[in-house]
């Protein structure tokens, strides 16, 4: 199939083949993309269906559904202590990894009080990001909350990367993969606190490290979810990959 332009759409918008699009996606496929009638592009609704569709007038009709696996074998929830800046970029970065939630989080050290603006901004960012990735879903993105209150969110396996101390690095437990859900938290400035450290393990995670170097809370995110994406996928397309390599 030759390269097409994608655009999310919700479940309600389809109806007998039909699309009905808002004026901000006709805008956008129209304008921005500019789509004439009867061209092509792809339709996703964010949840795993993807549609070949063509653009009619100011609507769009569905030719047919399309067939394709693009999601890791894996749920991913990132739990992410809000930087002072540059979430926008931890949220495209994630999304275009392959996380399945993110979970925003307010630590003793966040400083960042987000607006109702913000979280919609991310949630556009995600929308975008996963529609450049070809994903096939769109992570999901809750509303920041108190650290601790995400505890009751979240199952499987649970990680805490923590640069301090003596934590096994966080491949000890990917490798062989681990045939679960998996969480993933990270760090505001400064680090976790002691206290939440404590919260944390007494609720189930485990302290992991990313490495001996200090990584900014922009980027341990984004660390962290290229190695549970690499060793995700390495397991998937061949089993026998970490006995291969000894690994």
């Amino acid at each position: 199939m030759p390269q097409l332009q994608r655009l999310t759409i919700s479940a309600t918008q389809i109806e007998n083949q039909q699309i009905t699009l808002t004026p901000e996606q006709y805008h956008y496929l129209s304008r921005v993309l500019r789509l004439q009638t009867d061209d092509r592009f792809i339709a996703m609704n964010g949840q795993g269906q993807w549609w070949l569709a063509k653009l009619v007038n100011q609507q769009a009709e569905i030719i047919e559904p399309i067939t394709i696996y693009t999601e890791l074998p894996i749920s991913i929830t990132s739990i992410v202590a809000l930087p002072k800046n540059g979430f926008d970029e931890v949220v495209k970065q994630i999304t275009e990894l392959g996380v399945t939630k993110i979970i925003p989080v307010i630590s003793d050290r966040t400083l960042l009080k987000p607006s109702p603006q913000k979280i919609d901004r991310w949630r556009r960012i995600a929308i975008e990001a996963a529609e450049q990735s070809e994903r096939q879903i769109v992570p999901e993105i809750l509303e920041p909350i108190p650290f601790k209150n995400s505890f009751s969110l979240i199952n499987g396996s649970k990680y805490i990367c923590y640069a301090r101390g003596n934590s096994p690095h966080l491949l000890n437990y990917l490798i062989p993969f681990p045939n679960t859900e998996i969480t993933i938290a990270t760090g505001p400035e400064g680090g976790w606190t002691e206290r939440e450290i404590q919260e944390a393990r007494a609720a189930g995670f485990q302290t992991v490290s990313l490495g001996k170097r200090i990584l900014t809370a922009v980027l341990a995110p984004v660390v962290a979810l290229s190695l549970v994406t690499a060793t995700a996928e390495a397991a998937s397309e061949s089993p026998n990959f970490f006995k291969k390599s000894g690994l």
